[in-house]
């Protein structure tokens, strides 16, 4: 098992060529190293070309979402067995903007966690806060409730990630200091003990990482990775982010 998992969320970016130009870059990358696994989550319209590119031992595809149903008349959207034939392993549910912009709840999102486990996706359940919970001092509160009901009925965990995202530091200028980020997973760590006993589960950092902050942050205590949006676009930070990784193993 890997220490640490970098895994890129390029959104709603890229088209066929862009994408095509990236996933080369990254897959060109000599130092790769077993520690560290680099995935990336394109757009769906470019899982099932990006599949044919890439070596999927050195680099590994995700989707940003997922229907929980296996299929049926759900205009537009997407089942993890479509996701499974076109070599996608990963999926990002509960990504803050799927929360914020759409309406996410928990509950809905939880059927989503518990159907991509049972198909075989390897699943990251996005948790965060706001700036106001943040203020008003309901971070653990409001992590505490999406753990909770995110996870109702889960009990395997080999195949789940958790990816901490303190919306307010996504694009906002702002950053975590060392101390939240240490505080607040030490918190998350300590509930998936209690949850699932000893806990092997690995938890992401998604809180605007960058090629300067990568290194700080990765060497925090209960931190296993990140969820990068923007800077996964450039490969030259992307691949920096991942270096930093595999200097900390």
């Amino acid at each position: 098992m890997s220490k640490y998992l970098i895994a890129g969320n390029w959104k709603m970016n890229t088209n066929l060529d862009e994408a095509k130009k990236i996933t080369d870059e990254l897959h060109g990358y000599k130092d790769f190293d077993s520690e560290v696994e680099m995935l990336i989550c394109p757009p769906f319209t470019h899982i099932g070309f990006l599949s044919e590119l890439v070596d999927l031992s050195r680099v590994s595809l995700g989707a940003q979402n997922v229907h929980y149903e296996p299929k049926g008349a759900y205009t537009g959207e997407i089942s993890n067995e479509m996701l499974l034939s076109v070599g996608c392993e990963y999926v990002i549910i509960g990504h803050s903007e799927r929360r914020s912009y759409f309406n996410e709840t928990n509950e809905l999102i939880n059927k989503k966690v518990v159907n991509s486990l049972n198909a075989g996706l390897r699943v990251i359940l996005c948790i965060g806060e706001t700036l106001e919970d943040r203020e008003s001092g309901n971070t653990n509160k409001v992590l505490e409730e999406q753990l909770t009901k995110g996870l109702l009925g889960v009990e395997e965990t080999i195949n789940l990630k958790i990816a901490y995202e303190p919306v307010w530091a996504i694009g906002t200028g702002k950053t975590a200091t060392s101390e939240q980020i240490s505080e607040t997973h030490k918190f998350i760590s300590n509930f998936l003990n209690l949850r699932f006993g000893d806990n092997i589960i690995k938890i992401l950092y998604g809180g605007s990482m960058n090629a300067e902050n990568a290194k700080d942050i990765l060497s925090i205590s209960n931190v296993n990775g990140g969820l990068i949006g923007g800077a996964s676009l450039k490969p030259e930070s992307f691949l920096s982010i991942y270096n930093s990784a595999i200097e900390l193993c």
